[in-house]
């Protein structure tokens, strides 16, 4: 390396004869920095998503490469977060892509003392069967007066976070065509 080329890649003189005489931009940069690119930049894809987390609804864009999730970051075309996220939701990738995530169903029968593994469709007739007993056993057709009740105290509904406005009037009207009174979000987003 010739004295000229370590003259010319000194960041000073960058800064003096080129286009950049704040030293913000090109003058600044080294080789190495040139070299980086993003980390989402090799995604095959993005995806729109809100936060898991808290009740805010931040906004989120997830990429994706070969069906795995790359990169979480803030969306800045949220008009509720506008592209910043909190740590916990900064670090949300990490709950997609852990070793430690539960990918299954896990059961614990009454008086058991293991879990065991279900098939998501096994669960799912369990927790239909579940509401549909709790429903037939606890239903009221009427008060004691006589009066029209159609209803039952034996099932509720309690939605998370990151529910929507659709997704929570959804829930409504299938809980209310079950005759559940209790029916609940912790956040309305």
């Amino acid at each position: 390396m010739g004295f000229k080329t370590f003259i010319q890649g000194w960041p000073v003189y960058r800064q003096l004869t080129g286009t950049d005489p704040l030293g913000r931009g090109a003058a600044a940069q080294s080789a190495r920095s040139a070299g980086l690119t993003a980390r989402t930049e090799t995604a095959d894809g993005m995806a729109r998503s809100v936060c898991p987390y808290c009740a805010v609804g931040c906004g989120q864009r997830v990429f994706h490469s070969d069906g795995q999730v790359t990169q979480i970051e803030g969306d800045p075309d949220s008009p509720i977060s506008r592209g910043r996220l909190c740590p916990k939701g900064s670090a949300s990738k990490s709950l997609v892509t852990s070793p430690l995530r539960q990918t299954t169903v896990r059961y614990r029968r009454p008086y058991a003392t293991e879990w065991e593994d279900l098939d998501l469709d096994v669960a799912l007739d369990m927790i239909a069967d579940r509401i549909l007993a709790a429903r037939a056993e606890t239903w009221e057709d009427v008060d004691d007066e006589g009066r029209p009740l159609n209803r039952t105290l034996g099932i509720s509904s309690l939605g998370g976070a990151t529910l929507d406005n659709e997704e929570n009037y959804l829930i409504k009207k299938l809980f209310t065509a079950m005759g559940a009174l209790q029916i609940e979000n912790q956040a309305r987003i």
